[in-house]
């Protein structure tokens, strides 16, 4: 058996967003969002469920954060719900959703773990929604608000800031297939929310800027593994376009100031409006970069393949099945990823901000939940990432997703990505095996291979 220690300082932590563990979707004054609206309808999410309770980390999160503290979590990646704060995305403040934030911040700092905090994950008002929502440009003013709101409210007590997650999940799930909130089929809104979405990240990192205030402030994205099917020209291309749109849309504004032209090509007239200086606005050095990575795709080409005429099939590494959700695993690919975007755009740090995987868990006679399926999974993306530091790339930290099983969005409350099981029913929390392992490499900063 061989150990991989990790750097010195390396950070290990954990993740969740609002919308998925909160609950509490209608109380002491939280405005309605795109995701409260979305669940309420029929015929949109698996089993007809809902955030309204989740984890019911509302009233829970004193419990939640010493049970993270027990299991030597050294950073916690959260994120604020917009419209807990602002019930109608701008103007008047909600004290009560503010002092939960501040109530939970000192938690977690009385119990050693650094706060991330993510201000856009998803749950986007739902009063701005009618008014455009993210395709409106008024948007990205309306979001530099709502962070200055929040950098002068926790800016003093948070290490490390993060502008969107996964903002081709927002953009292209949310307003190009319509699978996700709000709902929209419409591919010429969601690049122009892409658009948005990026000169609001600009707009808000020079608000941090000058604002002087302390701490990192970065981006998260999500890229995964991808293969072309063949070597044939079209799927090469079929590939090389879905790469584009994942990475490149929004990782070449950020770091090169300009928009994959050849992709823009491709879209022809749902090529998003842009303002002169917009890409000077949007290209704004940042601390770090989140890579949320979890699975492999072969890609091919298909004329039935929506705009990109591009179908994506699950792969997985010979030796490795499929995750409960179907997602191929492919651990070595976190390490091509990683050395991808570190040669490609050389940021100044990268996490990983996402990894982990839904099996279905099962108590056994003892009342435990031995999830070795998961344990594997996140020691060979831990290896991948050892591989990725030893190739010269500068990771500096881990965030597993999740810490609580949780709503996985149009997936509803089957798939179970936590480390500590939730039962829905009494709100009770098992930690799992894999929980007291991923304890056992903070504590020793290595693994076990």
């Amino acid at each position: 058996m061989t150990e991989i220690i990790f750097p010195e300082g390396f950070n290990w932590g954990v993740a969740t967003s609002a919308y998925q563990i909160e609950g509490a979707w209608n109380e002491d004054g939280k405005g309605e969002s795109i995701w409260d609206r979305f669940t309420h309808l029929p015929y949109r999410i698996a089993n007809g469920d809902t955030g309204d309770v989740a984890c019911d980390h509302y009233h829970r999160f004193e419990d939640d954060v010493t049970l993270m503290g027990d299991l030597g979590i050294r950073s916690y990646r959260f994120s604020i719900s917009w419209p807990r704060v602002l019930p109608e995305g701008a103007g008047r403040e909600n004290t009560k959703g503010l002092e939960f934030y501040d109530r939970l911040v000192d938690r977690l700092l009385d119990k050693g773990i650094m706060p991330v905090v993510a201000l856009n994950h998803w749950d986007y008002p739902q009063a701005l929604m009618e008014r455009g929502g993210w395709p409106n440009r008024d948007s990205v003013d309306w979001f530099t608000d709502y962070a200055r709101l929040i950098f002068d409210r926790l800016g003093d007590r948070v290490g490390q800031w993060i502008t969107h997650n996964e903002p081709w999940v927002i953009a292209f799930l949310g307003y190009g297939s319509g699978l996700h909130a709000p709902g929209i089929c419409d591919f010429s809104k969601a690049y122009q929310a892409a658009h948005h979405l990026l000169l609001a990240h600009g707009k808000t990192v020079q608000l941090f800027r000058q604002g002087g205030y302390p701490g990192e402030i970065g981006l998260v994205v999500d890229i995964n593994y991808y293969l072309p099917a063949s070597d044939r020209l079209e799927d090469i291309a079929a590939w090389q376009r879905v790469v584009s749109e994942v990475r490149d849309l929004f990782l070449d504004p950020v770091f090169k100031g300009t928009y994959p032209e050849e992709l823009f090509g491709w879209i022809s007239f749902h090529r998003p409006q842009i303002f002169p200086q917009d890409l000077d606005t949007i290209k704004q050095s940042i601390d770090f970069l989140g890579i949320n990575y979890y699975r492999g795709e072969r890609v091919s080409f298909s004329v039935s393949g929506s705009l990109l005429k591009a179908k994506q099939d699950p792969i997985s590494e010979p030796g490795w099945s499929q995750t409960e959700m179907g997602w191929g695993i492919y651990p070595s690919g976190l390490t091509h990823v990683l050395k991808d975007i570190h040669e490609r755009y050389r940021p100044p740090k990268l996490y990983v901000t996402e990894n982990g995987c839904a099996f279905r868990d099962v108590f056994d006679n003892s009342g435990r939940i031995m999830d070795w399926g998961r344990i594997n999974y996140l020691r060979a993306h831990l290896h991948a990432v050892s591989d990725a530091i030893q190739a010269g790339v500068d990771v500096n930290g881990f965030f597993v997703w999740s810490i609580f099983d949780n709503f996985e969005w149009d997936r509803g409350y089957r798939p179970r990505f936590g480390l500590v099981h939730i039962d829905y029913e009494n709100q009770n929390r098992v930690p799992k095996q894999s929980a007291y392992w991923y304890k056992d490499v903070i504590s020793s900063n290595r693994i076990c291979v």
